[in-house]
């Protein structure tokens, strides 16, 4: 991991400090989070769903992802942090409690077997790439164990939503596009569209922990 990576890190987890300091001051419960994912499963419990805004993709697989992790994107999208519209308009309408909830409940839905500890060799050029972004320093060397909660597992997401998230950490400027971030923005920005869609397609095609859990919406 590069000096300059380190440094991004370094400064996320410091300005991460208020928010994340709220979320070890709330412990979700799974149960209650159940009943309160109604404005989830319309869009994540459905494969193959696909969003339209800001171009289309498939919207991001959340059962199995970490839940300290989903909190805090939560809570960003709340806060204005990331201006998807769609997004802050379900995450303004829940409590903090009611995100940790949901959040708990996501981290523990259709939970499986851990991804394997060592994942295909990506060809050089992607190597050079992840090398130069230092991702293994937040995803984990098998990008499906964060160093620290605050971090999502990336193996095996969406390869388009992954480039569309990647590319909202380039975007400035914006009122209903885009995500503030010091880490992700540092590092996105080093990158071509074409570099970054280069990382999303390699993580993408990789064993993961991240599922699609077909709900019903009749609880």
């Amino acid at each position: 991991m590069s000096l300059k990576s380190i440094v991004f890190t370094a400064a996320l987890l410091a300005g991460s400090v208020v928010q994340t300091s709220q979320a070890q001051d709330l412990k979700g419960d799974p149960l209650a989070g159940e009943k309160k994912i109604a404005m989830c499963i319309g869009c994540h419990g459905i494969p193959g769903y696909q969003a339209s805004f800001p171009e289309v993709h498939k919207v991001p697989m959340i059962s199995g992802q970490g839940g300290k992790y989903i909190y805090n994107a939560l809570m960003a999208y709340k806060s204005g942090e990331r201006k998807h519209p769609t997004m802050r308009s379900v995450a303004q309408g829940l409590s903090d409690q009611d995100a940790a909830d949901v959040a708990a409940y996501y981290e523990g839905h259709g939970k499986s077997a851990p991804a394997p500890e060592q994942l295909a060799a990506p060809p050089a050029k992607v190597a050079e790439l992840l090398t130069k972004g230092g991702c293994v320093g937040c995803h984990g060397a098998n990008y499906s164990k964060p160093t620290t909660p605050d971090f999502p597992k990336v193996a095996g997401q969406h390869r388009d939503y992954l480039y569309v998230a990647l590319k909202s950490y380039k975007a400035e400027n914006t009122t209903t596009w885009g995500r503030d971030n010091a880490i992700m923005g540092g590092v996105a920005k080093q990158f071509s569209l074409a570099e970054l869609k280069m990382i999303a397609n390699y993580l993408g095609t990789q064993p993961g922990e991240l599922k699609i859990v077909p709900q019903s919406k009749l609880r």
